[in-house]
């Protein structure tokens, strides 16, 4: 394969192509300079006069450089040589710089074999990325054989005056390749992921990834900054007792329905008129106005499976237009918790059951369905959607996720659905 470049401003010089022996041909066009409209109009323009059919065609701008690729195949070879002249001349009016690549007939097969290997999508976040952060994740993937098609920005351009804590900088990669042991790359990305401190999404890139239909949100310490039982408990004067079940809890030293029922216990004789003052005061996690604001627009189920509370599942329900609540109830008497509870509790396999009930009802496919949540009482549920995204997790919960998100708010799952920042405005 030879390049030829035509760098030189109001150039003459083409490529010889031997036309004679070739009954069609193929020819890569690169074309750079600083990006002003009109320059893929007067290109395809001039092609188009020679009848040129595009076999690919892609185009890139960073910071006003435009990259123009054009893959064509040109029937009739005894024109190319007036076909190139011609475009050097509009790329030199131009001012652009273009460089022509002819392609064999094997050349261009092996490429069309490729379109058939698998697809994957990474896409690395972080408040920002650092250059090391890409070069040791794109180092795994080429340590796989995974090619790079396209690589896209996804946040916005950040911003020096924005404090550090307050960005999002967001890189999606789009891979294709032959991938057997994707376990194995997981584990590598997810190590990179803790020692860099950043969040590495690694999914397949098929027909779901971007056509998810239903969320499924654990509640406390999730869609919101607290463990309400803890807050209960604080008003109880319980709050050590209680904390420390919790936490066992949620590291998965003990099961969740002894523990719900064992921190319920110590709340007997509260006044039950504390729930107002906690809703009151609760604080909702970073980024849950927008993620849930931008899914329903875009016609998502929004369901929050919580082992909390029902009194705080209906507020936020009211708040943010979710369709489903199933929490736990607890029982009231003259004014005051008794310290049981009502019904069976929410536990991990509840939750996965109800996620699946909900995806039934609402005829939407599993591999459509998203779940987050943070505790080990999430995992089961995690497991059964076709994203699962451990969401500021305990790292035994985030180890056996298919996806943690742990550097941004509940908006960065936007990001892992490819959704770009211009278009959330």
């Amino acid at each position: 394969m030879k390049n030829f470049d035509i760098c030189k401003k109001n150039s003459t010089f083409a490529p010889n192509f031997n036309t004679k022996s070739m009954e069609r041909e193929f020819i890569l066009i690169n074309i750079i300079g600083f990006d002003k409209p009109g320059v893929t109009s007067a290109v395809t323009e001039v092609l188009g006069k020679y009848d040129a059919f595009v076999q690919d065609i892609g185009q890139s701008n960073l910071h006003h450089q435009l990259n123009l690729s054009i893959l064509i195949r040109v029937d009739n070879p005894t024109q190319s040589g007036d076909m190139i002249k011609e475009v050097l001349f509009c790329c030199s009016r131009l001012e652009m710089i273009v460089r022509f690549t002819p392609l064999s007939e094997e050349e261009y097969a092996a490429w069309v074999g490729r379109q058939e290997q698998d697809r994957f999508v990474v896409t690395l976040l972080a408040r920002e990325l650092n250059a090391r952060h890409i070069a040791r994740v794109t180092a795994l993937l080429a340590g796989r054989q995974l090619n790079i098609d396209n690589i896209l920005r996804l946040s916005d351009r950040p911003s020096v005056d924005i404090p550090v804590e307050k960005r999002h900088s967001c890189i999606e990669f789009s891979l294709r390749g032959n991938l057997p042991d994707r376990e194995a790359l997981q584990r590598e990305l997810l190590e990179v992921s803790r020692e860099e401190g950043i969040d590495i999404s690694f999914q397949r890139d098929d027909m779901f990834r971007r056509n998810r239909r239903l969320i499924c949100v654990d509640m406390d310490s999730t869609f919101i900054q607290t463990e309400v039982i803890d807050e209960l408990a604080m008003r109880a004067g319980v709050g050590d007792e209680v904390k420390a079940i919790t936490l066992s809890a949620m590291r998965g030293e003990i099961d969740f329905k002894e523990s719900f029922t064992r921190r319920c216990a110590l709340l007997k004789g509260l006044d039950a008129s504390v729930r107002q003052d906690i809703i009151d005061h609760l604080p909702i996690t970073e980024g849950a106005d927008r993620l849930f604001s931008v899914l329903k627009k875009c016609g998502f189920k929004i369901a929050i499976l919580s082992g909390g509370f029902t009194f705080v599942g209906k507020y936020l329900q009211e708040r943010f237009g979710v369709d489903y609540v199933y929490a736990n109830e607890l029982e009231i008497e003259d004014g005051k918790f008794t310290g049981r509870y009502l019904g069976d509790v929410v536990d991990a396999k509840r939750k996965a059951e109800l996620l699946e009930l909900i995806a039934q009802v609402e005829h939407i496919d599993l591999a459509q369905v998203i779940a987050v949540g943070d505790g080990a009482n999430d995992l089961n549920m995690l497991g059964k959607a076709g994203l699962g995204i451990a969401f500021h997790a305990k790292p035994k919960v985030k180890e056996s996720a298919q996806q943690a998100i742990s550097t941004v708010g509940l908006d960065g799952i936007l990001y892992f659905l490819g959704f770009k920042e211009a278009f959330l405005k």
